[in-house]
């Protein structure tokens, strides 16, 4: 029998907390529970420690993917759990991710259906996540940015060094074990609405989350990136091409740009394949 560990990062969640941690408690009384709490000004560890839970505190705001490290740098477990503390997730859902786990999956994420999405806008954002992960890992990606997850703490571990200190380390975990060969599943969960306020702001973390696609991207399958804007500087300079032929029958300066530049980014993205595959080499 796995040991199991939940980890919680925390950021003034009191509110929540007084209500979640004992449920997680009812559905998993052997687990190991660990709430970080990244600088929070209310009595979130103060709850957390009444509750039972290991609290690990830092001494200012780190970040959810900081409060993440440090649950998955301290956590016993052979399995861990990850669930947001602001009461979205289902601690009835735990069993389920787990047993998807036992069936040989090395991690498996809670897809929130559509209608748990919080709004229209965050929705449509998450689909487009989706989608542009799903064409980078070849696989199926269902919600990129779920942050309640089962996975192997060893496999986790492995790619610590990868995730940012922010928003967004679901999107680099799940790329991260796509790209080196281990198995993801996805658990179809019902999210309820946050207590408190949203940490997340939509625009600037949104652009952080697409960024973040993008680097990841870079380190999963870089010529997935580089030879489609390769192929368009392409298309771009010999269209451009044909119109300068057939009206001033001239070769410009513009489409030996286009065509020049196509080469080089080709050759980045040969040279980015090479050393993605060196850095992932060691991977089991």
């Amino acid at each position: 029998m796995k040991s199991l560990s939940i980890i919680l990062p925390a950021k003034n969640e009191s509110a929540a907390l007084a209500g979640l941690l004992p449920r997680i408690r009812q559905h998993c009384p052997d687990a190991e529970l660990i709430l970080v709490d990244d600088g929070s000004e209310d009595d979130t560890p103060m709850v957390a420690q009444a509750q039972g839970a290991r609290v690990i505190s830092h001494p200012y705001s780190m970040g959810n993917g900081a409060a993440v490290k440090t649950g998955a740098r301290a956590a016993l477990g052979d399995v861990l759990v990850f669930m947001d503390a602001d009461g979205q997730h289902d601690p009835a859902d735990i069993p389920r991710l787990l047993a998807r786990l036992e069936q040989g999956y090395d991690m498996v994420v809670g897809a929130r259906r559509h209608e748990s999405q919080a709004n229209w806008g965050r929705g449509l954002a998450n689909r487009l996540y989706n989608r542009l992960a799903s064409y980078m890992t070849n696989h199926r990606v269902e919600d990129l940015t779920s942050g309640f997850r089962a996975v192997s703490a060893s496999k986790f571990r492995a790619f610590l060094y990868l995730l940012p200190n922010g928003f967004s380390y679901p999107t680099t975990i799940t790329m991260a074990l796509f790209r080196a060969g281990h198995a993801v599943a996805y658990e179809p969960i019902t999210a309820g609405p946050r207590i408190g306020k949203s940490h997340i702001r939509l625009l600037s973390d949104g652009v952080r989350f697409l960024l973040i696609i993008f680097r990841v991207g870079t380190l999963y399958s870089p010529l997935k990136l580089f030879f489609p804007l390769a192929a368009l500087h392409v298309l771009l300079g010999l269209g451009y091409y044909g119109y300068t032929f057939f009206t001033a029958h001239r070769l410009s300066l513009a489409t030996l740009f286009l065509l020049t530049s196509a080469v080089t980014i080709f050759l980045i993205g040969l040279v980015s394949e090479q050393i993605t595959q060196l850095i992932y080499k060691d991977s089991n």
